[in-house]
């Protein structure tokens, strides 16, 4: 029985961001309106994120936790948290524990002692370099090595809610490399397709890292790319239903690499292609993933049945759409299919 649709009370966190906004979207898609978003907009932009969206109040972050131990805010049906710092360069590993790992640990059992369903925001950073794996279904999460502070700090909660016997209450999502509308605000977290998209507007050229890794060509690391309305649906999906539970992997299936993200936005656009490579910054070296390709058959064998857009659709859909018009999804424009 699906617990997403009109009557249901439902919270966001994270709700002006890239994937949250999304969601959001997602949810007027199907008639909830009954939303809470929680966010931190400071000086950014993200409110255009929110402004042509549907739902019923809005708070700030910090004002977030005090008000639902208060019960000021009341019951949720629903709790999909995808607030956090998302910087996968961000070297302040306490700001990271305090935003990522306490507050979700918080967020978790507020959500259980109140009866809330509770989908939370893991990341595929979680598996390092990918020589443990990437299966969501392997019980062992000891054995996963994240490369970097921010992978570590989404999987510190994996490991709590694993450890506490939460896990099989809750629902975690690994979401791989995910791409669209509602992004610009992410500075250097912005997808490629973003930043392809602005460097041949203004250059026409796209710059790609060179490969420090012998088995690995130029352009031909890989990534699992993924359009942000599949991660909406998949997400969804898995909120909706109550049985399911635990870690899954949100991707796309498939391996793509960086060259071939670079010619479709090159089709996209109509132009010719030209590809420049360039050095990697060294703090980066020892801590990038040259293969990332999520398995999703847990995901599946939950009832998803749902195809995947493609890359070159996904990529024409948000360069034609989204990016050279410069619009944000609007519920009373987009649809789930693009």
């Amino acid at each position: 029985m699906s617990r997403l649709d009109e009557k249901s009370r439902i919270l966001v966190t994270g709700g002006a961001g890239f994937i949250g906004s999304a969601l959001v979207w997602g949810l007027n898609q199907r008639g909830c309106e009954r939303l809470v978003v929680a966010d931190r907009l400071r000086s950014t932009d993200k409110w255009r994120h929110v402004d042509p969206l549907r739902f019923q109040d809005y708070l700030e972050a910090d004002e977030l936790l005090p008000r639902l131990l208060n019960g000021s805010l009341g019951k949720f049906d629903v709790v999909l948290h995808m607030g956090a710092c998302s910087s996968t360069t961000e070297r302040d590993v306490g700001y990271l524990i305090k935003n990522n790992f306490e507050f979700t640990k918080t967020l978790c059992h507020w959500a259980l002692e109140t009866g809330a369903r509770f989908v939370y925001a893991s990341s595929a950073a979680t598996y390092g370099d990918g020589s443990s794996g990437m299966s969501d279904t392997d019980p062992d999460l000891d054995r996963l090595r994240p490369l970097n502070a921010y992978g570590f700090s989404k999987h510190l909660f994996d490991r709590y809610a694993w450890r506490a016997g939460v896990l099989d209450r809750i629902v975690g999502l690994k979401y791989f490399n995910v791409f669209g509308p509602n992004e610009d605000h992410k500075g250097d977290m912005r997808s490629m397709v973003l930043k392809a998209t602005v460097q041949v507007q203004s250059e026409g050229t796209i710059r790609l890292f060179k490969s420090y890794r012998p088995e690995y060509q130029d352009g031909e690391q890989q990534r699992d790319f993924l359009y942000v309305k599949d991660a909406v649906a998949m997400t969804l999906h898995l909120a909706a239903h109550p049985t399911a539970s635990g870690l899954f992997n949100i991707g796309s299936g498939e391996a793509r690499t960086w060259k071939e993200l670079a010619l479709a936005v090159f089709r996209a656009l109509e132009k010719a292609p030209k590809i420049e490579f360039i050095d990697m910054p060294e703090e980066l070296r020892l801590r990038y993933q040259y293969y990332t390709k999520a398995d999703i058959g847990k995901l599946r064998a939950s009832g998803y049945d749902c195809p995947v857009t493609s890359l070159d659709d996904a990529v024409r859909d948000y360069v034609c759409n989204y990016l050279v018009p410069n619009r944000v999804l609007d519920p009373a424009t987009d649809t789930l299919s693009g």
